[in-house]
């Protein structure tokens, strides 16, 4: 009998642990960090939400979603996009990078879902670049504005984002090169091959006109170098020639002042002979010198027509002239000297 009664509590108990594993395992959930949790009850939004960590929730009634809060990025692939030639291109791939404030997630999630981004990035991301090709050719597209398709979209979704769901921001938006028909292609790389082959060309130019240019430059430097050179040699030579002229100059002034010291002293010499002969040539010394040229002489002549043989010497002009007339008159003399009578002294 008691076995019979121990039966039926043992099996309530067990029933009662199955449900109750069952019930924490589906009521107890984690939330992953860098996210937030969202609950749904009978289809509607809870304002309640959760932070990382472990939460409890009613099973079976109440479900939940997690919302990412940290940077992601949102990948767009196979975007079509026609241009304003009527060609067709598509892009490969168009990543988004984008931040959900924790703050805005319920109003976001509460407008837009908890799979927001498929509206407010994916299919904007279509809508704008659409827009953008429908404006321009496919040379535009593909080449010319390539290159700021990114920022542009970059600024389109964030403008509608302020607007429609403050708290989202996009940080980036990288595009790859889009895909064109196989045709085009071909000529497109057939034109960049050229125009690689004019830039080699014009680098080219460029080179040889930097050499050029270089060499002008040494050209125009050595000359400035010659001619300051010549300019200095010139500055020399005038700095000698004047040297030389001054030099000429003082030897000049030396010469005459040799020339002067001499004519003075010369001047001198002679002025003292002159008052040497003034006191030396006196009558008397005249007379004996006369007596004595006379007693030299071994003839003497006489005549009627010969002049007086013996001048006073008084009538001589000057005293410095005394010898010079002595010498004349002895050889006026004897030119006149006629053999009329003829005395021999011997």
């Amino acid at each position: 009998m008691a076995l019979n009664m121990t039966h039926p509590s043992a099996v309530v108990a067990a029933v009662a642990a199955v449900m109750l594993f069952v019930i924490c395992n589906f009521s107890l959930h984690k939330i992953e960090e860098g996210h937030y949790g969202i609950y749904y009850r009978g289809g509607a939004l809870l304002k309640d939400t959760s932070t990382p960590g472990f939460h409890m929730m009613i099973p079976f009634i109440t479900t939940y979603r997690s919302i990412q809060v940290t940077l992601q990025t949102d990948e767009v692939k196979n975007v079509p996009c026609g241009t304003s030639g009527g060609v067709m291109i598509y892009f490969d791939r168009i990543e988004v990078v984008n931040i959900l404030n924790s703050n805005s997630v319920y109003d976001i999630v509460r407008n837009f879902t908890a799979d927001y981004d498929k509206a407010l990035i994916f299919n904007k991301v279509h809508h704008e670049l659409n827009q953008f090709c429908s404006v321009h050719n496919l040379h535009e597209v593909y080449i010319d504005l390539f290159d700021q398709i990114d920022e542009n979209l970059k600024t389109a979704l964030q403008k509608d984002l302020n607007n429609m769901a403050p708290g989202l921001f996009i940080q980036a938006v990288r595009v790859t090169k889009p895909k064109i028909p196989e045709p085009i292609r071909k000529n497109y790389e057939l034109m960049e091959g050229e125009k690689t082959k004019l830039l080699i060309a014009i680098q080219r130019q460029k080179v040889v006109e930097k050499d050029a240019e270089t060499d002008r430059k040494k050209a125009v430097i050595e000359a400035q170098k010659n001619a300051e050179v010549a300019k200095i040699q010139y500055e020399q030579k005038i700095m000698e020639k004047e040297s030389l002229k001054k030099m000429s100059l003082l030897e000049d002034d030396m010469a005459f002042s040799r020339q002067k010291t001499r004519a003075e002293s010369e001047a001198y010499t002679k002025k003292q002979l002159a008052e040497g002969n003034k006191l030396l040539l006196t009558p008397e010394y005249l007379e004996l010198k006369k007596l004595e040229a006379i007693s030299m002489n071994s003839k003497i002549y006489f005549g009627s027509d010969i002049p007086k043989m013996f001048m006073d010497s008084s009538q001589m002009p000057t005293a410095n002239k005394k010898l010079e007339l002595s010498d004349k008159i002895e050889d006026e003399i004897i030119d006149k000297l006629s053999p009329k009578k003829e005395l021999d002294l011997d």
